[in-house]
């Protein structure tokens, strides 16, 4: 569409925007007196006003009932919190509910979930991932492959992008899974890479890894609350993700899993086990011998945070009330003008470029500005003129418009703050 660089115009779009009115419902940081121009969500989400509400009802609970609130809270009863988050979990990521559970953190899920599907013989051990994945990625890898007591040099496949490119092809992923073919056990990768946004196409690289015979998973941890997934559709065997970025639950809050259906009633399958994941109808009787639940629930270990918790289900009920398909529709919109201004400023001055995909279908809403020189600099004038913005080394500026609580306005001033500032 055509935008145009004024403030007048960013106004405009803010008041015919759908979603206006969420922005409200965030507390907005303030800088020097005033609200910042915040644009780190895909770090870490902003609170939503109703988490303090969540989390004082359980406090309540715990104050008046004790232990008894894991069975009589009038509300959320504490036996039964895992169960709460799980028609909302379903709808964001494309899957059933027994195909979800909210639990433990994202590296513990990491690890977990390798216990079960990465499963290498003498011939088929290799692992195909993204160069420069997140570093709980890559030490959880190094470390697994080392506990199969195999050479992360040889067995860890790392995707790199052609030589002058910044992200990689989807060609190239493709005709690399092709080629492993018998030796590659396990495709995982990030469903949006952390550092350039770029998105990738799970759909087809579940077909591909599934088609030479390995198990495909995906850290969702940039994808999930920011693009629209389809995760049982696409066969995907499993998934985990973090809630503390566009999903707005709280710093370091709880993580989540996904298993596909159809390892549901599978009890053969490798896992490390804890009494939250037996039988729940069997599980107080305190018995030798694990009788995993069906679907993602096996996979617990321990009983539900209830306070942290709390606060996600809050964030949440918000995100499941807009839905991931408005808010899509907006934040494409959002992205392509922070785009456009960017562009703009920029011209043909050299300092800096956009290394995040054009393509809209092939990113969130996460841009990545990669600098050629001054970019740190750059960074600190930004913050101290109020805009809260991400520096990734070694020479990037990520920029976040998340559509439930930023501005066009926001997007506007952020560009023009950058401007002034070259």
């Amino acid at each position: 569409m055509n935008f145009e660089n004024t403030l007048a115009y960013a106004q405009y779009l803010d008041k015919n925007d759908p979603l206006r009115d969420y922005r409200n419902r965030f507390h907005i940081p303030k800088v020097n007196g005033k609200d910042s121009y915040y644009f780190t969500g895909n770090s870490l989400g902003l609170q939503p006003k109703t988490a303090r509400t969540y989390i004082e009802e359980e406090m309540k609970g715990w104050e008046t009932l004790g232990v008894e609130g894991h069975f009589a809270s009038s509300k959320r009863p504490w036996m039964e919190y895992h169960k709460f988050s799980k028609d909302a979990l379903a709808r964001i990521v494309g899957a059933k509910p027994i195909e979800v559970v909210s639990m433990n953190n994202l590296s513990v899920n990491l690890h977990l979930l390798m216990v079960s599907f990465f499963k290498p013989t003498k011939t088929r051990y290799k692992i195909i991932c993204e160069a420069g994945a997140f570093p709980s990625d890559q030490y959880m890898f190094e470390t697994q492959l080392k506990f199969h007591g195999l050479n992360p040099d040889e067995a860890l496949i790392e995707l790199k992008p052609r030589m002058g490119e910044h992200t990689l092809r989807g060609e190239d992923i493709l005709s690399k899974i092709a080629e492993v073919g018998d030796e590659l056990a396990l495709v995982l990768i990030g469903g949006i890479q952390y550092y350039t946004g770029q998105l990738f196409d799970m759909k087809a690289i579940t077909e591909a890894g599934q088609k030479v015979g390995a198990k495909v998973g995906f850290d969702l941890a940039h994808a999930f609350g920011n693009v629209p997934l389809q995760l049982h559709d696409w066969n995907v065997d499993f998934a985990t993700w973090c809630s503390y970025k566009y999903l707005n639950s709280g710093p370091g809050n709880v993580s989540g899993i996904f298993i596909h259906e159809r390892y549901a009633n599978d009890s053969s399958l490798d896992r490390f086990a804890g009494w939250w994941g037996h039988d729940e109808k069997e599980r107080f009787k305190m018995k030798k011998g694990f009788q995993p639940m069906p679907g993602a629930d096996g996979w617990q270990l321990s009983n539900v945070n209830v306070i942290s918790t709390a606060s996600h289900l809050a964030a949440l009920e918000l995100f499941d009330e807009v839905g991931i398909e408005k808010l899509r529709k907006k934040s494409l919109k959002l992205t392509g003008y922070l785009e456009f201004l960017i562009k703009d400023i920029a011209g043909d001055s050299g300092i800096f470029e956009i290394i995040t995909p054009s393509d809209p279908e092939q990113r969130g809403c996460q841009l990545s500005i990669f600098f050629h020189k001054d970019g740190r600099r750059l960074f600190d004038a930004l913050a101290a003129a109020g805009v809260i913005a991400d520096w990734r080394e070694p020479n990037v500026i990520r920029i976040a418009p998340v559509p439930l609580y930023n501005r066009f306005e926001d997007v506007y001033q952020f560009a023009h703050i950058l401007k002034k500032n070259l």
